[in-house]
């Protein structure tokens, strides 16, 4: 049952970031839940197709747009944000050599959501303990949420011309979790926080598929996070040389932005990388038996691509490795592979490296 008296929120949010660092967040924020204008720009992006193949974005969008309507009864969101990067091989020196693979840095450790939710629990749990007992509903992209205008309404950052979270003290290297409430809090006057990419276009430039077709907009289609997770089947060919080594994910945006040099590194052990996955030999990956995959990625996020996924991204970036009997022998080893997409990624990268 939600309180009889509302909480004021200028009064609230200070303890409220303290029982989130006990949790373990590097920052808590009570949002407003006015996305009106969030649900127009939603609106606009699928109209224009840059979901692609992503169509439960394109589901439940009054669910996304209202708090209330995904689960009845809530009143307030608290959302919270947490540091996901470890330490490891510097993103930069792998990504310049081609005979390694690049993971997107969230991913290198144990599966966020996970974590994520264990933690937004601890602290839900908390606040019924501080506050009274409330009903509420853990969040950690695993409903449909505008988490980024969520996290932007609680004052947590502003969304950057990449469409990710920016935030003065911390670049945009953490992840993002709500909890949805039933807890009566009277809100502060809504103020966003201030846009502070100015005229820099440095994420626009980095992109190494032009996805970031225009100052916040993504076109998911060209995004190598999105060709190498979320879509199944074929790379369209005019994409694979740009992806170069990334074979799950992509953080160049987020390595360009002046905002990341105050990036925070993860304290949590669940962040840090396995198997030395944070810089390994693409020859060695391809070698992977699906066996070995599946045990080498257990609990992580890299399971979303499937061991198909994996060995058609692991493909393309050999055929964009500098050629060596190593690597061709790789390739010929799979060039009869029974997946018929994994076969067709194969045939490409030998033929880049016959044509070299």
């Amino acid at each position: 049952m939600p309180t009889t008296t509302a909480l004021c929120a200028a009064t609230l949010a200070p303890r409220l970031r303290a029982w989130g660092a006990a949790a373990g967040f590097a920052d808590v924020g009570i949002a407003h839940v006015a996305l009106d204008d969030d649900a127009i720009r939603l609106g606009d992006w699928l109209g224009r197709g840059y979901h692609g193949a992503l169509d439960y974005m394109a589901r439940d969008t009054a669910k996304r747009a209202s708090p209330a309507r995904l689960r009845p009864g809530t009143l307030t969101v608290v959302s919270a944000r947490m540091a996901c990067t470890a330490n490891g091989a510097p993103p930069t020196e792998v990504l310049a050599d081609r005979s390694r693979g690049y993971i997107a840095r969230y991913a290198l450790g144990r599966d966020y959501h996970r974590t994520l939710r264990r933690r937004l629990k601890a602290l839900a749990e908390q606040m019924c303990a501080e506050l009274g007992p409330f009903a509420y509903r853990v969040l950690t992209d695993s409903a449909p949420a505008l988490e980024k205008a969520l996290a932007r309404n609680a004052r947590l950052g502003w969304i950057g011309k990449n469409t990710l979270l920016l935030n003065r003290q911390a670049g945009s290297q953490f992840v993002l979790g709500e909890i949805y409430c039933d807890l009566a809090i009277a809100p502060e006057p809504p103020r966003s926080p201030r846009n502070l990419c100015g005229t820099c276009t440095a994420c626009i430039t980095a992109c190494p598929t032009g996805a970031i077709v225009a100052p916040y907009q993504l076109d998911a289609r060209r995004c190598i996070s999105y060709l190498t997770i979320e879509l199944r089947g074929s790379i369209p060919v005019e994409f694979r040389e740009a992806i170069g080594n990334r074979i799950f994910g992509c953080d160049d945006c987020q390595l360009a932005c002046p905002w990341n040099r105050y990036a925070q590194l993860a304290t949590d052990k669940d962040f840090a990388a396995r198997n030395g996955l944070d810089g390994p030999k693409l020859v060695e990956l391809f070698g992977w038996t699906e066996g070995q995959w599946l045990q080498r990625t257990e609990g992580m996020a890299l399971r979303r691509a499937e061991y198909g996924g994996w060995l058609r991204n692991v493909a393309v970036a050999l055929g964009n490795a500098p050629t060596s009997p190593e690597v061709v022998r790789a390739l010929r080893s799979r060039a009869s592979h029974p997946d018929e997409v994994v076969r067709e990624h194969v045939a490409w990268a030998l033929a880049r490296h016959r044509a070299k």
